[in-house]
């Protein structure tokens, strides 16, 4: 077999990638390193599809720096399903040409189980395919990173600036505080501030220093501070109500059940069933003693 792929690299940048192993690996498409480090990082699992069937090997390759321009690859693998085995042998050589490099492969193969079976025009296919997708990528690996443009802060420089001219100038401290034209500068932080206590605090601290005790009358205007009324009601709510009772009250307001209408007209009927029932029951009784008198 014999193939020629053009990588637009200088042959002494993808000469780099062929001597590192690890970045090699990087470059082979859909080969998964085996956690193993003492077998190598060319080693693992692959998948080839050839036609319309994709094989699953597992094995090593070794890459072999012959001369500069000449690198050996030498790579032997078995099916993961089955008992079929691959062995290649590839001769790499580098020749620059332009401003890239013309990289000629070279080399032969041997296999048997599934891969014997496949018609030679689709092996040769898949295998060409793999070689290009791997010196695109090994063309992409050898590209030297783009440098990082330091990107200018506008902000920053501002800042810096504004804090340059302040500590240049006289009357006032490095860091504020001094009084200039009758304007004092206020330096603390709103980090620094008291925060108030919340409306809802169960404690009486935030109402008065001696608690609730020495609260003015209900109509006393000129008494101390008292709870917000929000506060009262909550606590009221909590402390007369149990868990349970919170839980199982029916719904109140616009959620409320609505009554069944009541019919008034049943209940007037009803009214006179009782009586009427009684009267005949008592002249069925009269009637029968009357008939037995007589007889």
């Amino acid at each position: 077999m014999e193939h020629q792929v053009f990588v637009p690299v200088p042959a002494e940048d993808l000469r780099a990638v062929l001597r590192d192993p690890a970045r090699v690996a990087r470059c082979v498409p859909g080969l998964q390193q085996d956690a193993d480090t003492a077998s190598g990082p060319l080693a693992g699992r692959i998948k080839v599809r050839v036609g319309g069937h994709t094989v699953t090997y597992r094995g090593a390759l070794a890459v072999t720096e012959r001369d500069p321009g000449h690198f050996a690859v030498e790579g032997e693998a078995a099916e993961v399903r089955g008992s079929g085995s691959v062995k290649l042998s590839l001769a790499l050589r580098l020749t620059p040409q332009g401003e890239g490099t013309r990289l000629e492969i070279s080399g032969e193969g041997s296999a048997d189980g599934r891969a014997a079976g496949f018609a030679p025009e689709d092996t040769a296919a898949a295998v060409q395919r793999l070689l290009d997708r791997t010196a695109a990528n090994l063309g992409a690996a050898a590209e030297p990173e783009p440098a990082v443009e330091s990107v200018a802060d506008p902000v920053a420089d501002a800042e810096e600036a504004e804090f340059d001219d302040a500590g240049d100038g006289d009357g006032a401290d490095d860091f504020g505080g001094g009084v200039e034209d009758g304007v004092t500068e206020v330096t603390e932080s709103v980090f620094d501030a008291e925060v108030p206590p919340p409306a809802l605090d169960p404690s009486p601290a935030p109402f008065a220093e001696g608690g609730f005790e020495g609260l003015g009358e209900p109509g006393a205007l000129d008494g101390p501070a008292r709870p917000p009324a929000e506060a009262a009601h909550a606590r009221r709510t909590m402390i007369g109500r149990s868990a349970e009772e919170v839980d199982h009250a029916p719904p109140r307001g616009r959620y409320a059940p609505v009554p069944a209408p009541s019919s008034t007209a049943a209940g007037v009927g009803l009214r006179w069933i009782a009586p009427a029932a009684a009267l005949a029951v008592a002249s069925a009784v009269v009637v029968g003693r009357v008939l037995r008198r007589r007889r």
